[in-house]
């Protein structure tokens, strides 16, 4: 039998979104069917460019079900027992992290279906309230312009999975903490924007690698 092992925070995401959906649903009551929800797996809207560049960077996973959108960051305890918690949970979250949550936020708040396929529609109406609240532009849909080609068709499909996003009680930020040792880490249940949800890897170790199969 095929046996995959990975290493890191990556696999680690990987292994949570193939296992463990359903600890993010449960951290906010959510009731829906874990095999239901859509899931995209790093999802790329380019380098966090900088206060011109449309570009926001890369999150380590997107969820949604029927109920909510997961916007969702990845720690691990570096394979380390960590015995100040306190101490990386300062230390955990990046400004530029921040950002890219309010910025995909500020997209699923005003992306609707009238802006289907007319992508040129959306950007000279809400553009200039883009500008005003992050200094950036909205990407040109070209021919080698990926970012707005991605960023629709991320937004369609969250739309179909979602029943409402427009509202901000709809969109959920979340940082998943991988540790080991079975021990729970003393963190808060939120840092900042994010809602922790804490998960035990121990189990699944051989030696320093995550049985992912």
């Amino acid at each position: 039998m095929r046996k995959i092992l990975g290493y890191g925070e990556d696999s680690l995401t990987l292994w949570a979104l193939e296992n463990h959906i359903s600890k993010i649903l449960d951290r906010f009551e959510d009731r829906s069917d874990s095999s239901k929800c859509l899931v995209f797996y790093r999802p790329s809207f380019g380098r966090a460019g900088g206060k011109n560049s449309s570009e926001f960077g890369e999150f380590d996973a997107i969820v949604a079900s029927p109920r909510n959108i997961y916007l969702v960051e990845s720690k691990w305890d570096n394979l380390s027992r960590i015995k100040n918690y306190e101490n990386i949970a300062k230390s955990i979250i990046k400004p530029e992290q921040i950002l890219r949550h309010e910025i995909f936020s500020w997209y699923l708040a005003h992306w609707n279906k009238r802006y289907r396929g007319n992508w040129e529609r959306f950007i000279e109406e809400q553009e200039p309230d883009f500008q005003s609240k992050f200094e950036k532009k909205l990407p040109r849909r070209t021919r080698k312009g990926l970012l707005a080609h991605n960023l629709e068709f991320i937004l369609e499909e969250l739309l179909g999975r979602c029943r409402s996003f427009s509202s901000k009680d709809n969109i959920k930020n979340v940082l998943l903490f991988f540790y080991k040792d079975g021990e729970k880490p003393e963190l808060p249940d939120k840092i900042r924007i994010f809602n922790l949800v804490k998960i035990d890897y121990s189990k699944k170790l051989k030696e320093n690698f995550i049985i992912l199969s």
